[in-house]
């Protein structure tokens, strides 16, 4: 069954809890997005595990350099996934599945912005990574980019890892996504931006549970 993760893209400290509250009955993985966690820092890790203490929380770090060391206190915080740019050097992506290894959580590897995106994905796989991300971000999004055609590049190499997709998931695109193979579906404005995000993640759950 494909989980379904929740961006958390605010700013603000209540508002975010305010969101993940609302929408938490549906969705598998609470993630403070990387402009969130900036602002706010480990006490929103440590508040979002004391408030949802069955879910995943994912602490989207995009870690570029001193991979174990910029990890290890967000797993000890309650963070069970942190992120680490595919983009890095391998010593970084290792030293962040060490921290996830040692903490029980799980190292996810970003590739966003990466150009052999199979090749850091076998790479990765190989030094133990837990999940591939795939990624359209924002700015990309907004000039008309998708993830899934790298979804399928990515859930085709057969690696022994979870796949991850990001990038505008709404639900008309949802359910071809667990189709192609991710094992975990990233959505965000399709939630928030809706005008009930309880109901939208609802709905979404149905349709990945159905998919």
């Amino acid at each position: 069954m494909a989980e379904i993760q929740m961006a958390l893209d605010s700013l603000d400290f209540d508002a975010t809890m305010a969101l993940a509250e609302q929408v938490a009955p549906y969705v598998d993985i609470l993630e403070i997005g990387t402009p969130c966690i900036k602002y706010n820092g480990l006490k929103l890790v440590k508040a979002l595990k004391a408030a949802h203490p069955d879910k995943k929380i994912l602490v989207d770090l995009k870690t570029m350099d001193a991979g174990e060391y910029e990890a290890t206190p967000f797993f000890e915080a309650g963070g069970d996934i942190t992120t680490v740019l595919g983009a890095s050097d391998m010593a970084t992506i290792k030293g962040v599945i060490k921290a996830a290894n040692a903490n029980g959580g799980e190292a996810q590897i970003d590739l966003i912005g990466v150009e052999d995106k199979a090749a850091v994905a076998k790479d990765a796989a190989a030094n133990g990574a837990h999940i591939i991300g795939v990624h359209t971000g924002l700015d990309a999004q907004a000039a008309g980019q998708t993830p899934f055609e790298d979804l399928k590049t990515i859930t085709g190499l057969g690696l022994n890892v979870k796949v991850s997709v990001a990038g505008g998931i709404n639900k008309d695109t949802i359910q071809s996504c667990v189709k192609a193979g991710a094992a975990i579906v990233v959505v965000g404005a399709a939630i928030y931006g809706a005008p009930s995000p309880a109901e939208s993640a609802k709905e979404l759950r149905a349709l990945v549970d159905a998919a």
